[in-house]
């Protein structure tokens, strides 16, 4: 199988330019063709040589997945399901507001920190994706906006731990933020995590101010332990300490997550246990109604326990915003398609 373009870099791609017999400038009229002009094939690369272009589909592939599913919702919110050449699938997503265009790109095939509400990691983790993979997602999605709408905004929160995988994901970014790339700021990016310290205070050392948001679905160890497992080797405090760092060194308020799951973390108590933790930081909490996924047994909280947990922060001195549902009549939970598709194509498989 021909080796997927966007796995190379700019000065790769000037190399392989130049091992042609092509001129270095190629490189960025190819790279324009990738990020700006949403080609679709290389024979699409009109203001490049007949012959550069018929040496580019020898070598390369444009998209290497193949889309497997295409949901569109009846808020225009457009979901991907991407196999992999080797089997593996993957989902994207594009939201449209009045306003923005944002997507939401996955890191992982499956996912390790086992949160019990969360469809994504309900088959594990199988393997960190590749740089052209997230790639891929990124320009599908772009590909899917019309002649006049703009990507505006990236949300690292599909499948996967994103920290996990930061040492392929920051090159990706750096590609995004490229004014031959995207061209997209830095503050238009957020990346989303569990909560795994030491990487938060090794994305602050990047020193790139992407918002960062913390999944933390509870205000103490002990419900915290329950929800989200791999918080019994970090601790809420932890946590707490690396996003306090985080925002002394990017300058950039950090967002905690917050989903809602009615009769389990919902309670006014703890919503004034929240509001003691974050009521002395610059933070902002969105909370995240329970999406309902068939496999799993949690509830959605009710709208008046929501408005209630809202005032409670607000009350407090604690910003606070309920995430608007996009997607609400297509697989909308993260990696409710993957895992969908998947029992669909192997009705033995346990899910574990």
């Amino acid at each position: 199988m021909a080796r997927a373009i966007l796995s190379l870099t700019h000065k790769e791609i000037e190399a392989w330019c130049l091992e042609m017999g092509e001129k270095r400038f190629r490189a960025d009229q190819i790279r324009r063709w990738l990020f700006e002009n949403r080609a679709t094939s290389f024979d699409a690369m009109l203001d490049l040589p007949r012959g550069l272009r018929q040496k580019l589909k020898e070598s390369f592939s444009l998209f290497a997945a193949e889309v497997v599913a295409h949901q569109v919702a009846s808020d225009l919110t457009e979901k991907l399901l991407l196999k992999m050449p080797g089997g593996d699938t993957v989902e994207c997503v594009l939201m449209r507001e009045p306003d923005r265009r944002t997507i939401c790109i996955s890191t992982q095939v499956g996912c390790a920190m086992g949160c019990v509400f969360c469809a994504s990691g309900m088959l594990g983790l199988k393997r960190n994706l590749d740089r052209e993979e997230m790639l891929e997602q990124i320009l599908r999605l772009d590909r899917l906006l019309g002649d006049e709408e703009r990507l505006t905004n990236i949300v690292v929160m599909g499948i996967g731990e994103p920290l996990q995988n930061l040492p392929t994901l920051l090159p990706v970014l750096d590609d995004v933020t490229d004014p031959k790339g995207l061209g997209l700021s830095p503050r238009r990016i957020t990346i989303s995590t569990v909560g795994l310290p030491a990487k938060i205070l090794e994305l602050a050392a990047v020193g790139k101010p992407y918002n960062l948001a913390v999944s933390l679905h509870a205000p103490t160890d002990q419900l915290r332990d329950e929800l989200v497992p791999v918080n019994d080797k970090i601790g809420v405090a932890a946590i707490l300490e690396a996003t306090d760092e985080y925002f002394a060194t990017s300058g950039r308020r950090v967002t905690f997550e917050y989903v809602l799951l009615g009769g389990l973390n919902d309670h006014p108590s703890h919503a004034h246990q929240l509001a003691a933790l974050l009521k002395s930081r610059n933070a902002h909490v969105n909370l995240i109604p329970m999406n309902r996924v068939e496999t799993l047994e949690f509830e959605e909280p009710s709208a008046s326990r929501t408005l209630e947990f809202v005032s409670i922060l607000e009350t407090r001195g604690v910003a606070a915003t309920v995430r608007k549902r996009k997607g609400a009549d297509i697989d909308a939970a993260c990696g409710q398609l993957r895992l969908k598709v998947t029992a669909i194509d192997d009705p033995s498989l346990e899910v574990v």
